[in-house]
């Protein structure tokens, strides 16, 4: 973990989750999201108190477990308070939630691991809480009600709104709750001007519109890739372990769970846009072309 300063008021620990870190004075900060575990929340407070900060907030941008996994710990050190928004919030205070939404009913133990399910920790509402100079705008799409934080010296911090080049051409899926979601958001990221912006899973960077752009084409190559695959009628394994094969995915449990719900997500998406239907054969769900 590398403390990067980005203003006066402004830093971020470079980490393979970022984390942000805003001055609301002189000797206390809040911090946006907390790291995978408690080892990284351990870590944090290190970091924040080398330089004789006190941490006084936790603002989650969403529940997955490698951005609340240090929550507790820190909050339990420190005393901060940990502030989500909607149904982040519930998820990090019930956090089997992860694992079960995922799996499509209750998680089986090899799923019950940090990557998934982070501990437990409670939270308020970050309506009307966050301190002066911090503003937060929702990012939906990666997540149920994911949000971004705007701090008052033009920095953005973005959650996983955006996903690295690098990571893209590597994996080539990234987790995707609502797709038709996640592209309005990346409309919307168009839009944004700042001085520099921070994806948890990105470096810095003060032009995002690449990002955009390499993030928007992944998406419609996967969109089209499953609409060809549904030219002949598919059930939706058979659609996952075709997804494997064509990107050379090696599947495990984890990537079972979190490509498999994506890919769930962009059949409804190709089904709510008129591009593919359903129909149910010798008690078998089956995908295919509309009007195919």
């Amino acid at each position: 973990m590398e403390l990067i300063k980005v203003t006066d008021k402004t830093y971020y620990i470079k980490n393979p989750t970022n984390i942000g870190i805003y001055k609301i004075d002189d000797n206390n900060v809040y911090i946006i999201d907390a790291g995978n575990d408690k080892d990284a929340g351990k870590k944090i407070i290190k970091i924040v108190e080398e330089q004789g900060w006190s941490i006084k907030g936790i603002i989650t941008t969403h529940s997955n477990a490698d951005h609340v996994g240090g929550n507790s710990v820190i909050s339990e050190r420190t005393g901060a308070k940990i502030l989500a928004h909607g149904i982040e919030k519930s998820i990090t205070e019930n956090s089997i939630l992860e694992p079960s939404f995922l799996y499509g009913g209750y998680p089986f133990n090899d799923l019950k691991n940090k990557f998934l399910l982070a501990k437990e920790s409670n939270c308020i509402e970050i309506d009307n809480n966050l301190p002066n100079g911090l503003e937060y705008f929702e990012l939906k799409g990666h997540f149920f009600d994911m949000i971004g934080i705007k701090t008052d010296d033009e920095v953005y911090f973005l959650g996983d709104s955006l996903f690295s080049e690098e990571t893209i051409n590597k994996y080539h899926l990234f987790f995707i709750y609502d797709v038709e979601s996640y592209l309005n958001t990346l409309d919307y990221l168009s839009t944004l001007k700042g001085k520099l912006f921070i994806p948890s899973h990105c470096e810095a960077t003060n032009d995002i519109s690449h990002l955009i752009e390499v993030n928007r084409n992944k998406i419609n190559e996967i969109s089209n890739k499953i609409y060809e695959l549904c030219k002949t009628e598919q059930t939706f394994e058979e659609i996952l372990k075709d997804i494997f094969d064509f990107y050379n995915i090696n599947m495990n449990p984890n990537q079972y769970v979190l490509v498999g719900s994506t890919i769930k997500s962009y059949l409804s998406y190709l089904n709510n846009n008129g591009k593919i239907e359903y129909i149910f054969k010798d008690n078998k769900m089956l995908w295919k072309q509309k009007g195919e």
